[in-house]
């Protein structure tokens, strides 16, 4: 069992639904070091890509893509799921529907922040059905840059999510990948890796 899995054993709660609460330390209140071996990690699996900047959506991606993106020396550059008055010029945009809140988004990015230029390496909390993802891969090829990498915390691999996004061709990085909850227990099976 690697550090993310014995915290999530630890601290995380199944509810009925599917739903794994890791907000006591992952997408509430956050632990910075765990992210900080969470960026050592994602920086020793990418270590042979030629990443220059971290996509995330917002917002319980941003706390974790920034501390991946220390490791890598890049910055980060977050979708926003509103379009407000301090965002200006050309935008990239992508519709993504979430598992978490059971609505669809309209995405955007600001195109002055991503050109055919960059290398890519994208950075969620969690992968469910895969639809933030494929949104975010979207606004990468709308901007021509490359995706050279996805990198996840926690994915559900019972649901579908993980099996699109690599039968896409994309390298997918889960640092924990669990394969079944049973919310009377509060049990978690998690894949072997």
């Amino acid at each position: 069992m690697n550090f993310l899995e014995e915290r999530i054993v630890k601290d995380g709660i199944v509810k009925e639904g599917n739903v794994l609460k890791v907000d006591s330390f992952l997408n509430h209140q956050m632990d910075i070091e765990l992210f900080d071996q969470m960026g050592a990690e994602f920086k020793k699996r990418f270590a042979d890509r030629p990443i220059n900047k971290i996509l995330t959506i917002e917002a319980s991606g941003i706390g974790i893509a920034c501390v991946v993106a220390q490791h890598f020396g890049v910055p980060v550059v977050f979708a926003k799921k509103s379009k407000s008055i301090n965002i200006e010029g050309e935008m990239y945009t992508a519709e993504v529907e979430s598992f978490t809140h059971k609505c669809k988004n309209q995405v955007i990015v600001a195109k002055k922040f991503l050109s055919g230029e960059d290398h890519v390496l994208i950075i969620d909390d969690f992968l469910a059905n895969g639809c933030a993802l494929q949104g975010l891969i979207q606004i990468v090829k709308s901007a021509g840059g490359t995706v050279e990498g996805i990198g996840i915390a926690i994915e559900k691999g019972f649901q579908t999510g993980g099996t699109v996004i690599r039968n896409l061709g994309y390298r997918l990085e889960s640092l924990a990948i669990v394969d079944g909850m049973d919310a009377s227990t509060g049990e978690i099976t998690f894949r072997e890796q």
